[in-house]
């Protein structure tokens, strides 16, 4: 009787093993398939991207001069949405954004959403950019103004995926300044259908004057360094 219990538990034992080492195979399957996955979906991006890569530069280090801002090393989530809004017309809609409707058709040509995603999971993998400053501004005063900001992007400018904020620290000032103009003069975030950008539009309301905007950008830039 003793042996027969022996056995059994030890039975009972093989058994568990058994289940574990199934499990752990299928996990390992699973997730061997979703890397491959990811591995093809960002060899898609890469290819997706040399459509950007003229204006945006090859590293997403962005270019002044084609008004192209910083894209590398943004949150995927981010870089996605902004394609969406363009491809659905919710950026770019206006007739004094040049830039936005530069956009427009390039967005566009990511035809399903699968593009969107590749193409932002590529960006968002590239080493982050460091742009230097363009822009004299008094950051002290800058401070002071970014203390409403803190509450969405961060005190130390990252970003908060929870409330839809992206990170501010490695966009260029030039960029950041301008964006906040088209905020504030409703060529951005004016759509009903755009409620994060309905949000930007009511922080920027407070920022009037041009000196105000620079120096908001001098103190986020040294958050960057």
């Amino acid at each position: 009787m003793t042996r027969r219990g022996q056995f059994c538990a030890g039975g009972e034992s093989l058994n568990v093993i058994q289940f574990v080492w199934v499990m752990l195979t299928v996990v390992l399957v699973f997730f061997g398939r979703y890397a491959l996955a990811s591995a093809e979906d960002l060899a898609r991006g890469k290819q997706l991207y040399k459509l950007c890569s003229a204006c945006h530069g090859e590293n997403g280090q962005g270019n002044s001069l084609h008004n192209a801002p910083v894209i590398a090393g943004l949150a995927p989530w981010y870089i996605e949405a902004q394609l969406y809004k363009f491809r659905s017309g919710q950026r770019g809609y206006h007739a004094d954004d040049v830039a936005g409707l530069q956009m427009r058709p390039m967005a566009r040509a990511l035809k399903s959403d699968e593009d969107l995603k590749s193409v932002a999971a590529y960006v968002a993998g590239l080493p982050p950019a460091q742009p230097g400053a363009t822009l004299q501004g008094d950051a002290a005063h800058g401070k002071e103004l970014y203390a409403t900001c803190i509450a969405c992007h961060g005190q130390d400018g990252k970003g908060n995926d929870a409330v839809k904020s992206p990170g501010l620290i490695h966009q260029a000032d030039w960029y950041f300044v301008a964006q906040l103009k088209k905020f504030r003069d409703g060529l951005r975030g004016a759509r009903n259908d755009d409620p994060t950008g309905a949000q930007m539009r009511a922080m920027t309301v407070m920022l009037q004057d041009e000196q105000s905007l620079t120096d908001l950008a001098a103190y986020v830039g040294t958050l960057g360094r």
